[in-house]
Parts: structure tokens; sequence; C-alpha cells
């Protein structure tokens, strides 16, 4: 179920990260790397800093104290790097009423990173992506009547126009049905194997995790726990990650903080 962790390149690699949120210190002294072809979830209770740690390695938050190494890229040439991360948000705030298509949307991944393609490649670009996420069939559709696991999966198609080596969601499987949800993890999951992605997820649904996950980073402020699901998803070990309230099963009904548009 969980691919070969035989390739060992450094995608991510997180030193002695601090971040703050006003005088409010969000997340302390957190250390992790991330591997090409991995697929990490991130857990842990509201209030953990997961998102503000999404946030600062898309480069939406400054560190207060430590480092984030992406692609081992510096300077100038980070820019064009992050070009190669892909980001889908839990919400995507738009104007429902807005008459744009699902091909001129997965469109517009293309449009500021592949401007010289000419309008026939465009076209195909865009038909590739939308077959693998298995939207043919709505790719004049407008997005304002899109279920909201077909809107997750345009957001998906948008991020396969152009070659990405990480993809970052925050929670991005949330406000889906069940079945849906399901179909979107497995999709996933799919396509990262195929395409070599490494995941980094913010997630509340243990039981995807242990299915689809290949490591989980246990957040509560500071890094508590780090392994596979097997070892780091203990009853033990989530008593003290979310405490004695909280069931450590399934989080789909617990209210989260997402990140601005990246």
């Amino acid at each position: 179920m969980h691919q070969n962790l035989s390739v060992s390149q450094s995608i991510v690699t997180v030193r002695n990260l601090s971040l703050m949120r006003g005088e409010y210190l969000a997340v302390d002294n957190v250390s992790f790397e991330l591997l090409s072809g991995t697929h990490t979830a991130i857990i842990g209770p509201n209030g953990a800093g997961k998102s503000t740690l999404i946030k600062s390695i898309l480069g939406l938050v400054e560190a207060h104290s430590g480092k984030i190494r992406l692609f081992d890229g510096t300077g100038k040439q980070l820019t064009r790097l992050k070009q190669e991360v892909g980001y889908i948000p839990q919400k995507f705030p738009f104007e429902r009423t807005f008459p744009l298509t699902v091909s001129e949307l997965v469109g517009l991944g293309l449009n500021n990173k592949q401007w010289w393609y000419s309008s026939k490649r465009k076209r195909k670009k865009i038909a590739q992506a939308l077959e693998q996420v298995h939207l043919t069939k709505q790719a004049q559709q407008k997005i304002g009547t899109l279920s909201g696991g077909e809107l997750k999966r345009v957001l998906l198609a948008y991020c396969l126009v152009v070659p990405r080596r990480l993809l970052v969601l925050d929670e991005a499987l949330a406000g889906v049905d069940a079945t849906g949800e399901l179909e979107l993890a497995a999709l996933l999951n799919n396509l990262k194997q195929e395409h070599n992605w490494t995941i980094l997820e913010v997630s509340h649904d243990l039981d995807l995790v242990s299915r689809y996950c290949d490591s989980v980073i246990c957040l509560n402020r500071r890094l508590l726990y780090q392994g596979s699901p097997s070892t780091t998803l203990t009853p033990e070990n989530l008593l003290q990650v979310y405490g004695a309230l909280v069931s450590p099963t399934s989080h789909h009904d617990e209210p989260s903080r997402i990140p601005e548009s990246f």
C-alpha cells in the first residue's frame, strides 16, 4: 500500500523552526525532513500550529528562528523552484456566478509559467490534466456548478498542468462527502505514485492517514512524535497529542484554521 521509500532526495528540510503569530509562539523548535516520493501527514489539535507550519513552507510566514530548505535551493533559485510546489487549500472561495469554466480555471496554471505554449499545446495539457482527475466531461462546465469533490479535483488538475515535485494540502479533503473523500484520497495516492510527488498534508482523518501516508508528524506546537502510521498512531501517543477529551479516530467535524491563497 505504501510506496517503497528507496529514494533519498531531500525535498523539504526544516531545522529548529520556531514561528510566531503575533506575540504567540505557534511552532516551537520543530525539525523534520521530507524525502521525494513520500506522503506525510501533520496531525494535531486546533491551535497546534499545523497551518502556520504549512504557511511557512509555502513562504507565507517568516521564521522567528530556524530554517526551511526547499529542494536544496536558495536565493533566486528558490523563487523558480517554488513553481514546482502545488497547493490545495481546505476552502476555495470564489463568486459562484462567475462565468469561469473548468478548462479555463485549469488553464490558469499554465498562463504565467508556460506563456510560450501554443494554443493547441495548452489545450492538450489541460485535457490531459482533466483526464487524469476524471473530469473530461466537465471541461466546459461552470465552476460554480461543481460539487465540493469535483472542485477539489479541478484544483488537483490545476496542479497537474505543470510538473510538480511537492504538493501541499491543508485539509484539502474537508468539505467533501464520505464517498467523494475516499475517491479523492485514492486518486491522490495514484497520482502521487505516477508522478513521484512528495505530499505534505494537514489531516484530521486518521483512517486515511493510516491507509495512504508513509509518515506522520504529531504536532502540538512542538513535534511530539514522528514515524510511520503503525508506530506513531498509538492510543498512548494520540492521548498525548490531543488530550483526554478528543477521540483519536476521526476528526471530520473539527473546525480548521486555513491559510490564505498561495
